[in-house]
């Protein structure tokens, strides 16, 4: 590299892939299109037609209008998850919802194809939590939030804090006893 280069050139293809990674890391991804996966086949196989030489088959029913709706308020919740993943638990309970409902009114659910991947996107999404980013202590300034103790937990083999000198511990609280129980090893006499 010459000292007049500004670093080295990525493609764009890398570019891309990397900022859909982290676009995906920061959303319920794979419950959206699960959930966008469950409703195509509930909209499309009530009006799907199968060729079979020259015989037609056609499976429309009398609920095609249902599982249409199903189908694309399955597709908007999946969106949904994608692009406002903070109603994700909402989208989440509506997708397993008309998951269910789609078994009597769109052709068992899209042959279960479209019920399965509906119910596991709904489930995904109501189980979905965003990550923490990582706390930095250089970030903090070098202070301790409270309720965090720089140092850890002491095993009870009787070791020393003095490996950690200036830091503070907190003191456990003791319970006191009865003397009396106490001689008697502790043992409670009946009335």
């Amino acid at each position: 590299m010459s000292p007049e280069s500004t670093g080295q050139n990525e493609h764009y293809l890398t570019v891309f892939r990397r900022g859909f990674r982290t676009w995906r890391g920061n959303r319920p991804f794979w419950a959206g299109l699960f959930t966008i996966m469950g409703g195509v086949p509930i909209a499309y196989f009530p009006y799907a037609n199968m060729h079979l030489g020259n015989m037609t088959i056609a499976m429309s029913t009398t609920a095609g209008a249902g599982s249409l709706i199903i189908g694309i308020l399955l597709i908007t919740l999946g969106l949904t998850m994608w692009f406002h993943h903070i109603v994700r638990v909402f989208a989440g309970v509506a997708a397993i919802l008309l998951a269910l409902i789609s078994i009597p009114v769109a052709n068992i659910g899209g042959f279960l194809i479209g019920f399965v991947f509906a119910l596991l996107g709904g489930a995904l999404s109501v189980s979905w939590v965003p990550g923490e980013p990582a706390r930095n202590e250089a970030a903090l300034g070098g202070q301790i939030p409270a309720g965090m103790s720089p140092v850890p937990p002491q095993p009870q083999g009787g070791h020393s804090v003095d490996a950690f000198p200036g830091a503070a511990v907190p003191q456990q609280q003791t319970v006191g006893f009865d003397k009396a129980s106490e001689a008697e090893g502790g043992r409670h006499r009946a009335g």
